[in-house]
């Protein structure tokens, strides 16, 4: 299951409706005690323009974690004791579900990336918040699985 508390969930629900209509994304790292929203860029549209090609979805239904973003976050959780808890990012007009590509974006080598993290999806309709789902692997199942979600 997965818990977060109030003023976490508040800041990545602002995060997503800021963002809109394009995709938001970002990383929550935690200690027992605390929580820290890292919110990143998506860098998404400027990959869409640069090669449209190998990119041809925009920010609005999709999402790339600037490097320098994920680089900085890392250095964070090493040095500061933190772990990776959560990767977040929202749907602009779409359901929260756990897309193939997200799937495929969270596996290498049919391993999960970061094994102990859960994936929030946040479901944005003209800027309002419609739901929220919460993903994580499933060793058995081999895949990502719908888990409970609360806040404290």
């Amino acid at each position: 299951m997965l818990t977060l508390q109030p003023e976490t969930l508040s800041e990545i629900y602002n995060h997503a409706k800021s963002e809109f209509p394009d995709e938001c994304c970002g990383i929550i790292l935690g200690t027992e005690t605390q929580e820290f929203v890292r919110k990143c860029r998506n860098i998404q549209n400027e990959l869409h323009q640069e090669d449209p090609d190998t990119y041809p979805r925009d920010a609005r239904t999709a999402y790339v974690i600037h490097p320098d973003d994920l680089i900085a976050i890392h250095k964070e959780a090493d040095t500061q004791h933190r772990q990776i808890k959560v990767f977040y990012h929202s749907h602009p007009n779409h359901d929260a579900y756990f897309s193939e590509k997200d799937k495929s974006d969270a596996i290498a080598w049919d391993e999960p990336l970061y094994p102990g993290a859960t994936y929030l999806v946040i479901s944005v309709y003209d800027a309002e918040i419609r739901a929220v789902k919460a993903f994580a692997y499933d060793e058995a199942a081999k895949d990502f699985i719908d888990v409970p979600f609360s806040e404290t």
